[in-house]
């Protein structure tokens, strides 16, 4: 009698692998959007060079993360190292692939999150670079992203609208707040804009436990960096925008069940 459970299990196997695989790849064009889109320079054309020396990069040799390790970290033609980021986004791309199809099997849900995610981390590297957060990234995200109600079962067109009301009104109060009393800006635009991104794609649910997981990481990370610089510098400005990303990514996957977890503390 054959083995069916050993025949799934290589199934499986197999579709992690291209999973995998494929996240990678789109891990590989998010690089190309992080450095080129602050730029203002096309996605598409020309295609993969060493910013260094102009090389054009042959397709045999921009294979994700295994051309780095073949070229060693530096490129073909010039040998001027290449930052390990760049393999490493296309890894962490790949992992999050991997995670979505885990936790939601191949439906179109899991796609949802993954895209949802892969613009969650075009915009984080960028605000880390530049800080500042594209509007070509997060003003269709938002048009885009209140389609979830099409892809997320739990989600409804009420919740997608009350999240982007949620995200983008309680930062622009914020903002508001802060420019009333100190006179000066406190939160960016860019800010404002990618949480009612995050609203319309997690609810107004998202929103909020994105705002307290986005409030406390940030806060023991300027904590953590003023220690580390011995600088007690309280107008350090840091990119908020990988915070609320953090905390966006951390409700897709385990939101519930810390709300829950959190309730049950209290109780």
């Amino acid at each position: 009698m054959p083995d069916f459970s050993q025949t799934y299990n290589i199934s499986v196997s197999f579709i992690n692998v291209v999973v995998f695989i494929f996240g990678a790849c789109i891990g590989s064009f998010l690089n190309v959007c992080i450095y080129r889109i602050p730029k203002d320079k096309s996605i598409i054309f020309p295609g993969s060079f060493c910013p260094v020396c102009r090389y054009k990069i042959p397709f045999y040799l921009n294979i994700p993360i295994i051309s780095y390790i073949i070229l060693g970290g530096k490129c073909k033609n010039c040998r001027t190292p290449i930052s390990i980021r760049y393999p490493a986004i296309e890894l962490l791309t790949a992992l999050f692939a991997l995670a979505v199809v885990m936790k939601f099997n191949l439906t179109l849900e899991a796609l949802f999150w993954f895209s949802f995610i892969a613009v969650l981390i075009i915009i984080t590297f960028i605000d880390i670079d530049f800080q500042i957060i594209p509007d070509i990234l997060s003003i269709p995200g938002i048009f885009i992203f209140a389609f979830s109600p099409a892809a997320v079962p739990w989600m409804t067109l009420k919740e997608s609208m009350l999240g982007i009301l949620a995200g983008g009104g309680s930062l622009y109060f914020v903002a508001i707040s802060y420019y009333l009393v100190r006179k000066e800006d406190g939160m960016g635009g860019g800010d404002i804009k990618l949480l009612a991104m995050i609203g319309a794609a997690t609810g107004w649910k998202g929103v909020f436990f994105t705002i307290m997981t986005a409030s406390v990481t940030g806060t023991v990370a300027g904590l953590l960096i003023m220690l580390i610089t011995r600088s007690v510098n309280t107008r350090l400005r840091l990119p908020f925008g990988p915070y609320l990303s953090f905390g966006a990514i951390l409700y897709i996957f385990f939101g519930t069940d810390i709300i829950r977890w959190y309730f049950n503390f209290l109780s």
